[in-house]
């Protein structure tokens, strides 16, 4: 990815590092399982480019049957409108303080996110809340519970913030063969994906559903309507991808690869058969590897927010 001392750095990022996780019990934590055991990455990878010039209108949800949260129909923009990826002439990036290398590539990846989410939600005529990231090490304390770095990036819905123990990052390297810059932005971009969900109002209604359905002990399709929400983060971090290549050129030879390589990586059946040696679909929580490509790539090629209609798929 294509990043200077020029970028904005986002200022929304809290750095807890060093503050003594280790005081935490271990348990307890907010469960954000990622199938198979071990890290749960809530993420994967995305790149591209294809973006377009629409006034997206990713809110105002609507309901399918059931209940069932779903992505609008959103008009493009008329001929001869501005698009809300436009730079404004003369608007410089603000630097923020310095810090190590890789908290200021995580500032700036937020910062991108912050970008392209703003336009986004300002072409539907709404507002963009922006969501704060917490770097910690080992365990730190969240509204959702003890967050521990076992559990892999996360976000924690009730006080609306992303966490990460940037030690993660050589894990996604190292253990799940998935390096490159690329790929941690994604990782960012997946669970402020949820964040966005969390705005929509997407994210409660599929905790109704996912409760409806462990009232009636259906452990099946409360963990369905959970790959579902997580599919269509990635679709989300793909549209995010499409949109911030299109208005800050980041994209770089290699990077598409990378992602569609980090999606296949952390699929629930992938995960599945290297830690166990055999998948069971019924308890996937995030989806295969090849639904996780599949939805990457289709916010990805279509830079909509609409194409994330996983919810109201008949088939991931």
């Amino acid at each position: 990815m294509r990043y200077s001392d020029q970028d904005r750095e986002s200022e929304n990022v809290e750095d807890r590092r060093g503050e003594g996780g280790g005081m935490f019990q271990r348990g307890g934590g907010i469960p954000i399982p990622i199938g198979g055991g071990g890290l749960s990455i809530t993420s994967l990878l995305i790149i591209g480019a294809i973006c377009l010039l629409l006034g997206i209108n990713p809110l105002d949800l609507l309901s399918g049957s059931e209940g069932i949260p779903r992505m609008p129909e959103v008009p493009r923009t008329s001929p001869g409108s501005r698009s809300p990826f436009e730079i404004p002439a003369g608007r410089q990036p603000r630097v923020a303080a310095q810090n190590d290398e890789m908290s200021r590539f995580v500032r700036r990846v937020l910062a991108d996110t912050e970008d392209v989410w703003d336009r986004v939600f300002q072409a539907a005529g709404k507002r963009y809340e922006k969501p704060t990231l917490v770097m910690f090490s080992g365990a730190t304390r969240t509204e959702c519970g003890i967050g521990q770095s076992a559990m892999g990036p996360f976000y924690c819905p009730i006080d609306r913030k992303v966490y990460i123990d940037l030690d993660f990052y050589r894990e996604l390297k190292d253990r799940f063969n998935a390096p490159g810059d690329f790929a941690q932005a994604y990782v960012i971009a997946h669970e402020v994906g949820h964040h966005v969900q969390q705005l929509l109002g997407v994210g409660d209604k599929v905790q109704a559903l996912k409760q409806q359905a462990l009232q009636r002990g259906d452990q099946v399709r409360a963990n369905g309507y959970q790959v579902r929400m997580e599919l269509q983060a990635d679709c989300l971090a793909g549209v995010w991808a499409s949109l911030d290549n299109k208005l800050k050129n980041r994209l770089e030879p290699g990077d598409i690869e990378s992602g569609l390589n980090a999606a296949s990586q952390i699929g629930d059946d992938t995960l599945q058969r290297r830690a166990q040696g055999r998948v069971v679909p019924e308890s996937f929580t995030h989806g295969s590897s090849k639904q996780r490509v599949r939805w990457f790539k289709k916010g990805l090629d279509s830079g909509q927010t609409q194409a994330c209609d996983t919810f109201g798929a008949a088939e991931l």
